[in-house]
């Protein structure tokens, strides 16, 4: 089970921003299934255990559109990032488009030192918070060498926080640019299409509730979540878990 950790925690060394990222740390005692759920966000993903080639591995998660089911082995301790939208490119080196949908090793993206320096301080981690912090740091000085974000990118993040409650032609006419300009620059920043985003978002609000809250009415959630109907919401379920919501909802808990 994933287990989010609290901001703030000192000892980083470094001053970072609250909007950084979030950071989750997951100890699997026992071999079990897991159910990896799309998001809108990129990852990086650290992996320590003995399953693992040379007992350590750092990766980069571009943005996936559908769910990914697999066995986590028992032993070993996942600490992840879930970066936000502003430090994609500061934090990657690359466009999120050149990772979309992708699993990158991070020496790919940071070259053999960057990364050989993190997994030092992994590796010299004595717990999974530990290990965590070492990542908040790493990113943290990636952000702090990194410039501002260009127009584009701005743009892209104001049309990804308006992609919440209005459709893809409504937030360009609203920025003042063409659709198809918003599309070129919110997938270059992003990593997925402008459509994409706002979906996944939307199955994350509909999740969230009936997690959250035990609602048992789907046409309720449906259309608090910002979907037309329930059989909107049933076939972007379909579309993105392979599965019923409630199905879904069995799975998740049978396997946290």
């Amino acid at each position: 089970m994933h287990t989010q950790l609290q901001r703030p925690r000192p000892g980083l060394g470094l001053a970072t921003p609250p909007a950084m990222a979030e950071l989750f740390v997951d100890e699997c005692e026992r071999t079990r299934p897991h159910v990896a759920i799309p998001r809108p966000q990129i990852h990086l993903v650290a992996r320590l255990g003995p399953s693992i080639r040379d007992g350590l591995d750092v990766h980069a998660l571009g943005v996936r559109q559908e769910a990914h089911r697999k066995v986590v082995p028992g032993g070993q301790r996942i600490v992840f990032a879930r970066l936000h939208l502003h430090t994609y490119e500061a934090v990657l080196g690359v466009p999120a488009s050149a990772i979309g949908g992708r699993i990158v090793a991070l020496e790919d993206l940071w070259g053999d030192a960057a990364t050989r320096r993190l997994r030092d301080r992994l590796a010299g981690a004595r717990d999974t918070a530990a290990a965590a912090a070492a990542l908040e740091l790493a990113i943290a000085e990636r952000i702090a060498s990194a410039g501002e974000p260009g127009a584009h990118a701005r743009l892209a993040f104001t049309a990804a926080e308006r992609l919440a409650s209005a459709s893809v032609r409504t937030v360009a006419r609203g920025l003042g640019v063409s659709e198809r300009h918003l599309r070129r620059v919110f997938r270059a920043a992003v990593g997925v299409s402008p459509k994409a985003f706002a979906k996944l978002t939307r199955f994350h609000r509909a999740l969230a509730a009936a997690r959250g809250e035990g609602i048992n009415n789907w046409a309720t959630i449906a259309a608090a979540a910002g979907y037309y109907h329930q059989a909107h919401l049933i076939a972007e379920f379909h579309a993105i878990a392979g599965t019923t919501p409630r199905a879904l909802l069995a799975e998740l808990q049978a396997t946290s």
